[in-house]
């Protein structure tokens, strides 16, 4: 079941499914099964979810003290706030595992507030050599291979945390077969985790996924409600 706070903070599947449906159904463009839909909205959600890596590199270049970019930039980071997580990490013969949902690191941490630097294997050849450079516990490092983190000096086998941000979870609209049609089951409800703001994008989106599969023209009635809502931002 769905509750007030996560209807006001997330986008409801049932509510994008509902308007992915009524388009196709407007355009006569054929028919979008619960299957298709819950695979088109999985990726949809990652498209929009990774292109926010993408916006913010390109603000951060070009922002200075445009004050329009900075706006746009704190948009995004309030948009992936949701995502942001901490963890303390596991200790695993001789390295530290990362989360399973992990899509990329942020900062690691010793005890909570020593921060680990991350370096490469070249760097720690150097610097183990070095008296004044090699590893502490006052002043750690540690390699990432494969996301499995060694750090340095070795005896640190606990105590590592990390700042991270997670994977969205694939979203899911449950159904039910009644008289051989699908009617939707909410007692396993997976939603949107994007920001409630992404409604229309989702929508357009998963049109457009399911345009390409299906009807090129479906994919430009999509790309025509984009156009439109894009023109309502600026507006």
């Amino acid at each position: 079941m769905v509750t007030i706070l996560q209807k006001n903070i997330m986008v409801l599947i049932d509510t994008v499914y509902q308007k992915v449906l009524a388009i196709a159904n407007k355009e006569q463009r054929g028919y979008i099964t619960p299957q298709e839909f819950n695979l088109y909205a999985d990726q949809a959600q990652k498209d929009i979810f990774e292109q926010y890596f993408y916006d913010i590199n390109q603000f951060e270049r070009v922002k200075g003290n445009n004050t329009e970019y900075s706006d746009m930039l704190d948009k995004l980071n309030e948009k992936l706030s949701i995502f942001k997580k901490e963890s303390d990490l596991t200790y695993s013969t001789d390295h530290f595992s990362l989360p399973n949902n992990i899509y990329r690191l942020g900062s690691l941490f010793y005890k909570k507030n020593i921060i680990v630097q991350e370096i490469n294997t070249r760097d720690y050849v150097y610097l183990k050599s070095s008296p004044l450079l090699k590893p502490t516990n006052a002043n750690p490092v540690y390699i990432n291979i494969d996301q499995k983190l060694y750090v340095y000096p070795d005896i640190i086998n606990d105590d590592i945390s990390c700042s991270y941000v997670r994977k969205p979870t694939p979203p899911n609209w449950p159904y039910v077969f009644i008289d051989d049609m699908p009617f939707y089951d909410d007692s396993n409800v997976v939603n949107f985790e994007l920001h409630r703001s992404e409604e229309n994008n989702l929508v357009n989106k998963i049109l457009q996924l399911a345009g390409i599969m299906m009807n090129n023209e479906l994919y430009q009635v999509a790309s025509q409600e984009e156009i439109k809502d894009i023109q309502q931002e600026k507006s």
